[in-house]
């Protein structure tokens, strides 16, 4: 099968940084689907793993934890999915990635893809949609109900490719009060479009940008990148008792700081389940099956932004290096190979 992957870690204009590879067809295990891969998206974890994570015994690393395919065969213990099927998911850390033909997943991080997509439009979510479903409803504990609460969320990075998707939920399946970060008019112009209240530039003090339009203190801060840099104004935005998560990996924060106002602190990382092979793994299969009903049903929408053709080394090299610049906005889609 075709696939990509690389030898060593090397920055991304480096010639090798990824390259095209031919490796054999694998075999589904017990749980697993054998998944004809038919669009991936590129997310920063795959930016993270590229540069850091480096190949064992000399063996090729192949990337990516997105996609969206079709069953081709099921092992011994399926009972989700049959061959033929439409597929969506993040894969797993732990296995290879999804920048291949063929690919393995556990039939319970994988669920049945959105009738009304097509294959490039539903890669675009999984990773990104598990990430903000969990950090709303399971971390920060959000109500799920659209009732107004009177309550305010901030989203710091609202127009990347989990903000794109948390700005949708929040609008659609919560009574907050939605308010997203960004600072160029394009990814102004988008974040509104997806949904959010009000949109502050975080290139400015996020104290100030919110009494200019009115709000004193949120919350609930989602912070989605760069959490370092806007620490201390995240402190100083939050209601007392109020609630913070994030899903980076900011280099130091002094989390004394928060103890003042008794603020709680919360981590989201979407391959918790499949890398501990937690009891309720499966939670990731029916949230994956909710959101296509979501989809199907006209609430939520793709997060599609780029298309860059089809899924090999040089495609992908120019998603990474997108990525990197931070000037991205929704999701980077590769398509066929």
């Amino acid at each position: 099968m075709k696939a990509v992957g690389y030898y060593k870690n090397q920055e991304i204009n480096a010639a090798q940084a990824l390259v095209d590879l031919t490796l054999p067809d694998p075999q589904p295990g017990d749980h697993d689907l054998l998944v004809e891969v038919k669009a991936v998206s590129v997310n920063p974890v795959d930016v993270k793993v590229r540069a850091g994570v480096s190949p064992q015994n000399g063996e090729p690393k192949v990337i990516g934890w997105d996609a969206a395919g079709i069953v081709r065969a099921v092992g011994s213990s399926v009972s989700l999915f049959k061959p033929g099927d439409r597929v969506w998911y993040a894969g797993s850390l732990t296995r290879p990635g999804t920048n291949s033909e063929l690919h393995l997943v556990d039939e319970r991080i994988a669920g049945p893809m959105p009738g009304t997509l097509d294959f490039a439009q539903a890669a675009a979510l999984p990773l990104t949609a598990i990430t903000a479903w969990e950090l709303l409803f399971d971390r920060l504990q959000v109500l799920a109900n659209n009732a107004p609460s009177g309550k305010k969320l901030l989203i710091i990075g609202a127009a990347g490719g989990v903000g794109s998707i948390m700005v949708q939920l929040a609008r659609q399946l919560t009574g907050l009060t939605v308010i997203g970060t960004a600072s160029r008019p394009e990814t102004r112009q988008w974040v509104t479009e997806l949904g959010a209240h009000h949109v502050i530039d975080h290139r400015q003090p996020l104290s100030e940008e919110l009494k200019r339009i009115g709000v004193g203190q949120v919350d609930y801060v989602a912070s989605l990148n760069q959490t370092d840099a806007h620490f201390k104004e995240i402190v100083e935005s939050l209601v007392p008792q109020g609630k913070l998560a994030l899903i980076d990996d900011p280099d130091a924060i002094d989390v004394r700081e928060l103890k003042r106002k008794s603020l709680s602190l919360h981590w989201e990382f979407m391959f918790t389940r499949s890398m501990f092979g937690t009891d309720d793994m499966i939670k990731q299969h029916d949230l994956l099956s909710r959101l296509a009903s979501l989809i199907d049903a006209g609430i939520l929408r793709t997060t599609l932004a780029e298309h860059f053709g089809t899924i090999n080394a040089a495609n992908l090299k120019k998603a990474h290096a997108l990525l990197e610049s931070n000037t991205s906005r929704g999701k980077i889609v590769l398509a066929g190979f």
